[in-house]
């Protein structure tokens, strides 16, 4: 058991939902690829953090966070990803075809993939489990053993919330299929995207 654990349930659940690159990539997947497309993206959204669990369960990650010059390469790298991935949603809500953004996946990178990129070049991930888990781990613990399980139970949470997420909106974005309103919202998941991007070009740790 980790020290404090009703804090760090409550803090790692208030982080799982709160709205970000996590969710306004699933939506982009729910909305051009279906139900289908938004799981494999969150499986990929959790590989990523499964990426960034191990790597600060070795200290990579707290060799990162120390790096200013890997963190602000990192971050420009993912700021760009995420933009390319807005601008994508834009074009298709333009075309007025939602198929256009599936395609324009899959021509791309898969659906898990993107998912997968989002986090692996999200530099903020690897800050947070090298700066945040160690505060619940105590003396004498084994420090391996317990980053890897808090890291789990936030990985294991956001897969239950990202693919509950992704299944009201497919259900919802089917009744509007071809519609006014699809589009609308495809192009407010792209700017979302987009200004995501951006915030994560521009500010610092």
């Amino acid at each position: 058991m980790p020290e404090h654990p009703l804090v760090f349930l409550s803090v790692i659940a208030l982080l799982t939902i709160s709205p970000g690159a996590d969710m306004a990539v699933v939506a982009r997947s729910a909305l051009g690829g279906g139900r289908g497309a938004a799981f494999a993206t969150t499986l990929g959204v959790m590989a990523g953090c499964v990426v960034w669990a191990v790597a600060s369960a070795l200290g990579l990650a707290a060799l990162l966070a120390a790096s200013e010059v890997a963190y602000d390469a990192l971050r420009l790298v993912g700021a760009a990803y995420l933009v390319w991935l807005g601008v994508q949603s834009l074009l298709a809500a333009r075309r007025g075809d939602h198929r256009q953004l599936a395609v324009a996946g899959a021509r791309s990178s898969s659906p898990f993939r993107q998912g997968l990129l989002t986090n692996v070049f999200n530099p903020k991930i690897a800050v947070f489990y090298a700066t945040f888990l160690p505060q619940f781990i105590g003396p004498g613990d084994p420090v391996l053993l317990m980053s890897v399980a808090l890291a789990g139970v936030h990985i294991l949470l956001g897969l239950l919330w990202l693919s509950l997420y992704a299944w009201a909106l497919d259900r919802a974005a089917a009744r509007f299929r071809g519609s006014r309103l699809r589009r609308t919202l495809e192009a407010v998941t792209g700017t979302v995207l987009i200004g995501l991007g951006l915030r994560l070009a521009v500010e610092r740790r």
